[in-house]
């Protein structure tokens, strides 16, 4: 059954005690998407980001199942901030099962000696050192819960293997969440604490239109296939399901014909 408001409701995996998911960039694109699948899974949901309306609107969509979301509207670059979401999270549910650090940074791409470094920080604030605290703060409520532990998955990119040109704050950004989801990993081995990093590319446009051609390795533009965020969520939630005694260290999904390796 569900109660709404965060109380008891069916089960993630068949009718045990629901479980606790804090996806960050709840407010569109991926995380909403996300947000939304793994409520419809049967998770309780706290949905982070920076703008409340759409947390609203991502909770409203969910439909019945937004009943085991809350919104926490949360810059993830403010310590104080996300220290807040979780607390508010534990408050209400008791225990934190999974971080899906998700939210990022977008700004123009640039030849390097054009980088402004604007950009450059904002890059580096959400996508590296936010992923960092809300980790932190996981990893804190996970290692005091009972049962202790829990899983994190960061969202990566094949960008944190093979750069795209004019790219290189997001390329540097990417590279670093890849190490840091290493580091996590060995770290938290000893806590309960499995963790992951999914890398997609070319998710179809969240509105419905053409893909924008993008520059090849070459110097050419092309336009370049896509999947439907499907294929994204069900990775998600796969990744997701398992016990904690088993991991996906690192899943890449992709269109089959996308350039990747090389970027060729």
């Amino acid at each position: 059954m569900d109660v709404v408001g965060g109380g008891v409701s069916g089960g993630a995996d068949g009718g045990a005690a629901p479980r606790t998911a804090v996806v960050t960039g709840a407010g569109g694109g991926l995380g909403r998407a996300s947000a939304l699948a793994l409520l419809g899974a049967g998770w309780r949901v706290a949905l982070a980001g920076r703008r409340a309306e759409a947390l609203a609107e991502t909770a409203a969509l969910a439909g019945a199942g937004g009943g085991r979301a809350v919104c926490v509207p949360t810059d993830i670059r403010d310590p104080d901030a996300v220290a807040a979401l979780f607390a508010a999270v534990r408050d209400r549910f008791g225990r934190v099962d999974l971080l899906f650090n998700n939210a990022g940074a977008a700004v123009p791409r640039r030849p390097v000696a054009e980088v402004d470094l604007e950009d450059w920080r904002r890059i580096m604030d959400t996508t590296v050192t936010g992923t960092f605290l809300c980790a932190r703060e996981a990893f804190r409520a996970m290692c005091a819960q009972d049962p202790r532990g829990g899983r994190i998955i960061n969202n990566g990119a094949p960008s944190a293997h093979a750069p795209r040109p004019h790219a290189v704050a997001y390329t540097t950004a990417k590279h670093a969440v890849l190490g840091l989801t290493r580091a996590l990993a060995l770290d938290g081995r000893a806590h309960g604490i499995a963790v992951g990093q999914i890398d997609v590319g070319n998710v179809a446009p969240h509105d419905g239109g053409p893909q924008p051609p993008a520059m090849q390795a070459d110097g050419t533009m092309a336009v370049e296939a896509t999947i439907p965020v499907e294929r994204f969520t069900e990775a998600l939630l796969l990744m997701a399901s398992m016990p904690t005694d088993a991991n996906v260290q690192y899943l890449t999904v992709l269109p089959t014909t996308m350039p990747y390796v090389g970027r060729g």
